[in-house]
């Protein structure tokens, strides 16, 4: 495992992948991106036809398919039988079907340990989703949980889509997330709920480096002199 993982756990629109990139520049770690994970198994079943509700066919599509994730000019590609599904996998209909693989008990485990694997092959990792502190990484020395309110998580989800030149109306994707924070929050196998012992970080009003630069002090403080 990773001498040295940071977790950053917290719903959708709370900049949990760009601050996590960024903490990852600063430290020189790897950045890992479990959602890219979530999102390439959701592709591949669709890709095959496979019912998303039927957590065993899809499982079994995990079992048959090449996935691969690296770290490229710090950021994290995803490839399904060595095709590249980077950009493919960030599209509205695989962000509106997710909740299904994520919500399934075997999938969750599955992709825990894919997780795992990742973070072996590296000296340092900073990982981020929803429960990378309380189910992935519990021993994490360093854990942190975003939240923010609803409206700005929205506006800061539109404005993401529209720089991929994707226009969705603001309403519904503000009822998208609360339906996502709803299934994440009450599902039985790894629910969206803070760590015992993260740190809370309210990023509603701060900019991604102010978040970044809270967490570096926090790092710093911890480990006593660590620059």
């Amino acid at each position: 495992m990773a001498d040295m993982i940071v977790t950053i756990d917290g719903p959708a629109g709370v900049g949990k992948s760009t601050v996590a990139h960024r903490l990852a520049e600063r430290l020189g770690a790897a950045f890992l991106d479990t959602g890219a994970m979530y999102r390439a198994l959701t592709l591949a079943a669709i890709r095959k036809n496979v019912p998303l509700t039927d957590a065993d066919k899809v499982l079994e599509v995990l079992r048959a398919s090449d996935f691969q994730f690296r770290i490229a000019d710090a950021e994290m590609t995803a490839a399904i039988d060595g095709q590249d599904v980077t950009a493919a996998i960030r599209t509205p209909e695989i962000t509106a079907q997710v909740r299904h693989v994520a919500a399934a008990p075997m999938l969750r485990a599955a992709l825990v340990d894919m997780q795992r694997r990742f973070a072996a092959e590296q000296d340092a990792v900073v990982t981020e989703g929803r429960d990378q502190g309380t189910v992935a990484f519990p021993d994490a020395p360093y854990k942190f949980f975003l939240t923010a309110d609803v409206d700005e998580r929205a506006k800061r989800r539109k404005r993401q889509l529209a720089q991929c030149g994707t226009e969705v109306d603001i309403t519904a994707i503000r009822y998208d997330m609360i339906e996502r924070d709803t299934s994440d929050e009450n599902r039985s196998t790894g629910p969206l709920v803070p760590a015992a012992d993260a740190v809370m970080i309210d990023t509603t009003n701060l900019q991604a480096e102010e978040v970044v630069d809270t967490m570096m002090e926090h790092i710093k403080g911890e480990r006593h002199g660590y620059n």
